[in-house]
């Protein structure tokens, strides 16, 4: 129906992607994107690091693959097209030991059927023809993996929204979300009301929290883990000319530190992985008692903790020590230590958590009546935002 209200619940890179999709494929559409903070791209699609990822690592055939792997492409049109950042300045993921050739072969071979353009394997002196102060055995290397500007892409996406007739309305925190006869839905912050042909979840750190308001169940669960990052000092910021990234090991829940290039022409390492203690506790001094009530009586954080309490050890010691925290990626760049770097920024991410302690890998998105909820999208979640969009549009108005 040309004349339906769309509701999108929250105003980060997926949701704005979201209603710039809706309101574009179906003109005369009402769009509204809530979002509770007064600016858009205020929590995770602003403190990532800023990569464009090219699909290295995602399971062939997930639906992490298929969308990285198309909006990347859609990305770098739309970046192009509106004069927005976009430096293809090329990955590395280095093999610091033999040990680690084995899981770089597997690494080449899916990022082959998932056709990442260009990559290819490097014995070590070619490491350092494309980045001459790593250090490794063997690397992979993906040329087209890239760096932009993701907030400033969301809010190119919102300017979109509003030129196609729709609205981004801020300050709307949703508290109640409430199903009506007719299949409308009635969402509420506070004394302020919106009904709704159809609503789309994309509440980020609190997906699950908005999700339970829509009776859509009470899992996967959100944990957030705070990531923090170093910031390389401007003279040794160019010993980096792009990304080094460590190969996956699959006993650790987190890929590890790792060197980012920003579009600015900073450096920064990281992010760790610390569980934080609010949904948006940036600093190691925000507890929300609550939140870590919640944690604490969920039993996937338990079995979770029990898994990987040396591997959560070990980021702990990386978050109260700088030395400590470069160790590790003092293997991949020797010329990088703790002198060189200064704290730098920090992100929570929202790590959808299964009963059983396992981490949801792949992005989670379903349809329940009127209500379509993104219940996980974590990276490539930014890079794959215009390609999440059409899935996502695909899936609100796909017939029951």
């Amino acid at each position: 129906m040309a004349d339906e209200t769309i509701g999108i619940v929250g105003g980060g890179i997926v949701g704005l992607a979201t209603g710039r999709e809706i309101a574009l494929r179906r003109p005369g559409t009402r769009v509204v994107v809530l979002e509770k903070e007064q600016r858009v791209a205020a929590h995770q699609s602003a403190r990532n690091s800023g990569v464009v990822h090219a699909g290295v690592y995602y399971p062939p055939h997930s639906l992490k693959a298929r969308l990285c792997t198309r909006g990347r492409a859609m990305l770098r049109t739309y970046c192009q097209d509106r004069g927005l950042p976009y430096q293809e300045c090329g990955k590395l993921v280095v093999a610091v030991d033999r040990g680690e050739l084995p899981r770089l072969e597997r690494l080449l071979e899916n990022a082959r059927a998932n056709g990442v353009p260009g990559v290819r394997r490097l014995d070590g002196g070619a490491v350092g023809e494309v980045e001459p102060y790593a250090a490794g055995v063997a690397a992979l290397h993906s040329p087209h993996t890239a760096i932009t500007d993701f907030p400033a892409i969301a809010r190119s996406f919102a300017a979109d929204i509003e030129d196609a007739g729709g609205e981004v309305r801020l300050g709307f925190p949703v508290t109640a979300v409430t199903r009506l006869g007719g299949g409308r839905v009635r969402v509420a912050s506070g004394e302020r009301e919106l009904t709704v042909d159809r609503l789309v979840l994309c509440a980020g750190l609190h997906s699950d929290r908005v999700a339970r308001l829509a009776e859509d169940g009470d899992e996967p669960r959100i944990v957030p883990f705070r990531g923090e990052y170093m910031t390389v000092s401007p003279e040794r910021a160019p010993l980096v000319r792009g990304l080094i990234y460590p190969v996956p090991d699959p006993r650790y829940p987190f890929l590890g530190v790792h060197f980012t290039r920003r579009v600015d022409g900073s450096v920064e390492v990281g992010p760790n992985a610390v569980l934080a203690l609010a949904r948006e506790g940036y600093r190691p001094a925000d507890v929300d008692l609550r939140e870590v009530a919640r944690i604490a009586a969920f039993p996937g954080a338990w079995r979770l903790a029990r898994r990987h309490w040396r591997t959560g050890l070990r980021e702990i010691r990386g978050t109260l020590s700088v030395r400590a925290y470069m160790k590790a990626a003092q293997a991949y760049v020797p010329e990088i230590g703790a002198g060189d770097v200064v704290r730098g920024r920090t992100g929570v991410r929202a790590q959808a958590l299964a009963r059983d302690g396992s981490l949801v890998d792949d992005f989670a998105i379903h349809r329940a009546g009127a209500v379509t909820a993104v219940r996980n999208a974590p990276s490539p979640a930014a890079t794959s935002s215009l390609a999440i969009a059409e899935h996502i549009a695909d899936t609100v108005f796909e017939t029951a």
